[in-house]
């Protein structure tokens, strides 16, 4: 009997895996396999979708007989490349203390990246809770290189 491991699964299981099981995954895919990314490494939704464990393809089968409008597919990216850039960070809600960053865009005569903001904690929510980063850097770098799911996602196209 013989087993098939796709790399996205190796991928999904390594940080688990016992040390022996870590080693035959690292001599059947390679070390770079598992080596952590910087986030900056991330530059297409593709890369993204590795970055979690799964592809592009997966995605786009998953979502692709639900008719969802194109604002809602996007928001699903975004998802993906928000937490494919923060890595292991996760904002604590409870936290007022910790930093939450998130781009904001200027929609008034085009489409363009404005800056990044971040707030301690308040009562209003000015972007989806889900799409915040660890740090102004990740922020930024987001908005520049995912520009066009953004624009996707916060505008509407006749």
């Amino acid at each position: 009997m013989e087993l098939t491991l796709k790399k996205t699964t190796a991928k999904k299981l390594y940080p688990e895996a016992p040390e022996w099981f870590q080693k035959v995954l690292t001599e059947t895919f390679g070390a770079d396999c598992f080596k952590k990314r910087e986030f900056y490494d991330i530059k297409t939704f593709a890369d993204a979708c590795e970055e979690i464990g799964i592809t592009e393809e997966e995605f786009n089968y998953r979502f692709a007989a639900l008719g969802l409008d194109p604002d809602t597919i996007n928001y699903e990216k975004l998802k993906i490349v928000v937490k494919a850039i923060n890595q292991d960070w996760t904002p604590d809600w409870d936290n007022t203390n910790q930093q939450k960053w998130w781009p904001y865009f200027k929609l008034s005569s085009g489409f363009g990246f404005s800056g990044s903001y971040c707030a301690y904690g308040s009562a209003h929510s000015a972007v989806g809770s889900r799409l915040c980063f660890e740090t102004e850097k990740k922020s930024t770098y987001a908005a520049n290189q995912f520009i066009d799911i953004y624009e996707q996602f916060l505008t509407i196209k006749k």
